[in-house]
């Protein structure tokens, strides 16, 4: 393990990867876009979980000076860059707020059904990585948002389209799989799609504002 003074630790992750853990993930995105803006040699691809950030190597890359690059660039907060607002675009959503767990998330939350989905279109909401299954973007938003606890037992299969919020992520499920979030809503919105230059609809950094829809 190399440390890089009191916020991120840098991993080895096998022969041609680097996994940056910035201490506090409030700082992923900072970190982020430090990197990335750097063009540091010999980095192939970023890759961002909740925590984490995973670099990929080029080819015959020593990896060891890799690392000795990124302890100096990240060795001082202060000179990290902040992500910029519009790094990925902002994503409409339509929501028909018709979810079978919309009332129990509503009750659970004291907000009633009416002030969930004010709440739930009243903020925007940004995706801090992408994962699961492909499409499949967790959305965080800046304003305080409560943790809502997965269901007890995971259902065997959750429709794609549905809107779903857990911890303190909502996301929309790409494609029919299993899965444990709350369902509160559905849309048409195609998270993933194959025909389209980039399948999938969202990326690390990409803002999201859903909107109520009229059911048909």
């Amino acid at each position: 393990m190399i440390s890089t003074g009191d916020e991120v630790e840098i991993r080895p992750a096998g022969d041609r990867a680097l996994l940056l853990l910035p201490g506090r993930s409030d700082l992923l995105a900072g970190m982020l876009a430090t990197v990335r803006s750097a063009g540091v040699p010999g980095v192939a691809d970023l890759l961002p979980a909740a925590e984490t950030l995973l670099i990929t190597l080029d080819e015959n890359v020593d990896q060891r000076s890799v690392a000795r690059d990124l302890r100096a660039l990240l060795t001082d907060l202060a000179t990290w860059v902040p992500a910029p607002d519009d790094e990925a675009g902002e994503v409409v959503i339509p929501v028909r707020y018709d979810g079978v767990d919309l009332d129990d998330v509503a009750g659970m939350l004291g907000l009633g059904v009416p002030g969930l989905i004010a709440a739930h279109t009243g903020r925007v909401w940004r995706c801090r990585f992408v994962g699961f299954t492909a499409g499949f973007g967790y959305l965080e938003c800046d304003e305080p948002w409560p943790a809502v606890p997965r269901r007890a037992q995971s259902r065997t299969a959750v429709p794609a389209g549905s809107v779903g919020l857990a911890d303190r992520y909502s996301a929309v499920y790409p494609r029919r799989a299993p899965g444990g979030w709350q369902l509160i809503g559905t849309t048409d919105v195609a998270m993933w799609d194959l025909g389209r230059p980039q399948s999938a609809l969202l990326a690390p950094g990409t803002r999201v504002r859903f909107v109520e829809a009229t059911s048909p």
